[in-house]
């Protein structure tokens, strides 16, 4: 497995995710979305496995441009908004070479192999 968890330092679910991995003893890789954040070949996988950009938005996010995505209708223009503000996406995004999850999902990496 070659295991890569994005997300910020100060997420819960971040941390949380962390510590199920290290806690049975998967490697993994840490990357900080305000620091480094994902290219454009990871984000169009994220956003394949994820399921489309509705899932991958964090609605509960206080920024004015949420509000402002929650009225489009055109699909392209949210992922390059979103592209360009990484920080409006769920955090962690935990990715296992193709495979990909949004948000704190250990049921779902469990079946990881």
């Amino acid at each position: 497995m070659n295991i890569q968890i994005f997300g910020t330092s100060k997420c819960f679910d971040t941390k949380k995710a962390e510590r199920w991995f290290k806690e049975r003893r998967i490697p993994y890789q840490s990357v900080d979305l305000k620091r480094y954040g994902l290219s454009g070949r990871e984000f169009d996988g994220v956003l394949r496995a994820a399921g489309g950009i509705d899932k991958l938005i964090n609605w509960q996010a206080k920024d004015e441009t949420v509000d402002l995505l929650r009225y489009m209708d055109d699909p392209a223009a949210k992922e390059d908004k979103v592209f360009e503000n990484q920080r409006l996406m769920r955090t962690p995004v935990v990715r296992n070479g193709k495979q990909a999850t949004v948000g704190y999902c250990p049921e779902v990496w469990a079946t990881w192999k």
